[in-house]
């Protein structure tokens, strides 16, 4: 039996998380939400996830710290970023520093 993914999503905007918790759980997978980095990060300072979802601008603690803690700590996850404010320029810095992915938000 195959093992259920331990993914983890974090995005200011607490509809991404509810939006997305659901889906991802369908296929068994073990999701866990939060609404700022810095929460995310003491969860992630014990708990390996195989992925991280990520928004890019947040409070206090942003996507690319996440993404620059996650590669520290745990660099076989694959980190998504993702974000309402796009730009090639953010896209080649996430990528840069490890991100698996880079996806904008509608």
């Amino acid at each position: 039996m195959v093992e259920p993914l331990r993914i983890m999503v974090i995005d200011d905007e607490g509809i991404v998380g509810r939006r997305l918790k659901p889906a991802l759980e369908k296929n068994g997978d073990v999701v866990e939400t939060f609404e700022d980095g810095r929460s995310a990060l003491e969860r992630l300072a014990g708990q390996r996830f195989d992925i991280v979802v990520t928004d890019i601008r947040m409070d206090e603690v942003d996507g690319l710290e996440v993404l620059e803690r996650v590669m520290e700590r745990w660099p076989a996850t694959k980190v998504i970023v993702i974000t309402g404010y796009a730009t090639v320029e953010v896209a080649r810095e996430a990528l840069v520093k490890g991100a698996f992915d880079f996806i904008a938000k509608p």
